[in-house]
């Protein structure tokens, strides 16, 4: 069964999207998804954080993907180098030492935008139409939460947040209860989840349902533009791990599941819950803790997804990346 998005969005109304991430083998993925989308989604800038790898690569990185692309003209915005509370962790170990594993990187010929991602989230989502502006984030929620604290009303422009983060039926990636991206800030995915802003999760639950597999892989190698050699041959550098760790034929793509949400939402399912996240220091540290049963009668503050089609997914991936040199 499918369901509409959390805020009830037309597939077919162009969205108007800001992307945070930390890029990242699938944020890299991811990215390029987005960046080809070019007749459903208005990218106003891609934002950047800490995370897979620190912040100069992954600024560098969410640059790559922008040249690959051929999308110079959409801005790129560093923002927070730490989490706003913890230690910063990284996922080098995932990742390769560059955050992206398997392709030789460069320096983009294109530089960052002046200002800061956290400076440009307040600006323009205060000077936005209300409930307009989309943001798809892609690793831990620093910058979104900076910019909670330092203007609430911030709130006003966004029309919905969707995030790539979180476990609940699978278990978490860096701790047995914990997926990476909120294990990395819980403190700022608590703030994220306290504002009211409408928010959509793509959690672990689904992202370990959408596998590659080496028939999906053939298919964006068959592609051959530029675009498409770098996926492979990131993906199959990247997804060594899990199918290592979870003794399964494929690996995830996890933040490319956000992108084709926002495209495609039919391809997912789900349902409204009370949503926490622990921010205790301890073995809990980052579990989101979801209330699926409404046992507890809470609020409920995220419409979470739980089932996707594998293979519409990577269908939709392909089709896309086939737009790209």
């Amino acid at each position: 069964m499918s369901l509409m998005t959390a805020t009830g969005v037309d597939a077919a109304e162009k969205i108007d999207l800001i992307i945070d991430a930390d890029p990242g083998v699938d944020d890299m993925v991811a990215l390029l998804f987005a960046l080809a989308s070019t007749q459903e989604l208005n990218i106003r800038a891609l934002t950047t954080v800490a995370g897979n790898v620190r912040l100069h690569k992954t600024s560098r990185n969410a640059r790559l993907a922008r040249e690959w692309a051929g999308r110079e003209e959409v801005p790129v915005y560093a923002g927070a180098s730490t989490p706003l509370l913890r230690k910063p962790i990284y996922a080098e170990d995932i990742h390769g030492k560059e955050g992206v594993s398997g392709i030789t990187v460069h320096e983009p010929e294109k530089g960052l935008a002046e200002g800061n991602a956290v400076e440009y989230l307040v600006n323009t989502l205060t000077a936005a139409r209300p409930h307009s502006i989309t943001i798809a984030m892609l690793g831990p929620q620093t910058n979104l939460a900076l910019a909670l604290v330092q203007e609430p009303n911030i709130v006003q422009g966004i029309k919905e947040v969707v995030v790539m983060g979180g476990a609940h039926f699978n278990g978490g990636n860096i701790t047995p209860l914990a997926e990476f991206n909120l294990f990395a800030d819980p403190q700022a995915a608590e703030v994220v989840l306290n504002s009211g802003v409408p928010l959509t999760y793509l959690p672990l639950d689904v992202t370990h349902k959408m596998l590659t597999s080496d028939a999906r892989v053939q298919k964006i190698a068959a592609l051959n533009n530029n675009a498409s050699r770098q996926v492979v041959d990131m993906l199959n550098d990247y997804i060594k791990a899990d199918m290592e760790r979870y003794g399964i034929a494929g690996g995830p793509v996890h933040d490319a599941t956000v992108i084709a949400y926002l495209l495609k939402p039919q391809l997912f399912s789900g349902r409204a819950v009370n949503v926490v996240v622990d921010c205790g220091e301890g073995p809990t540290l980052g579990q989101t803790v979801v209330d699926w049963y409404d046992d507890l009668k809470a609020p409920k503050n995220v419409f979470w997804v739980e089932g996707g089609d594998a293979q519409g997914f990577f269908d939709l991936l392909t089709e896309r990346l086939a737009r790209l040199k």
